[in-house]
């Protein structure tokens, strides 16, 4: 069965929510060169197919070589879309600073901001 993951692209940042390591005994075991919570970077985003795990939605991060796939003929195999989520910003960061230190200044670029409008016309 594929994945359809359509909000993933190269280039974008996303965040680990998977690092562990399926093994064919059903075990699972911490992958060695991810690390769940950590930010990488997209290099590349497409649909893969390995003998092994079928066909996934894969995805490969810049600045990594898999290494996985390399036993089967298939160096720098691509990781599994499912593996990732997107890095949402916190749009509200700037308020819950507010909440947590009322005396922190906030410069401009962490506000919100709004467009000045004409009055009187």
């Amino acid at each position: 069965m594929t994945e359809s993951r359509h909000d993933l692209y190269p280039g974008q940042e996303v965040v680990c929510i998977d690092d562990q390591v399926p093994l064919m005994d059903g075990t699972t075991v911490k992958d060695a060169i991810l690390t769940e919570g950590t930010i990488y970077r997209l290099r590349w985003v497409g649909m893969a197919n390995h003998y092994v795990f079928g066909e996934y939605l894969g995805v490969k991060i810049e600045g990594i070589n898999s290494g996985f796939g390399e036993a089967w003929g298939q160096p720098d195999a691509p990781y599994n879309a499912r593996r990732f989520r997107p890095l949402v910003k916190d749009p509200l960061a700037w308020a819950k600073a507010i909440v947590a230190d009322p005396k922190r200044p906030i410069d401009a670029s962490e506000g919100p901001t709004r467009k000045k409008v004409k009055e009187g016309v």
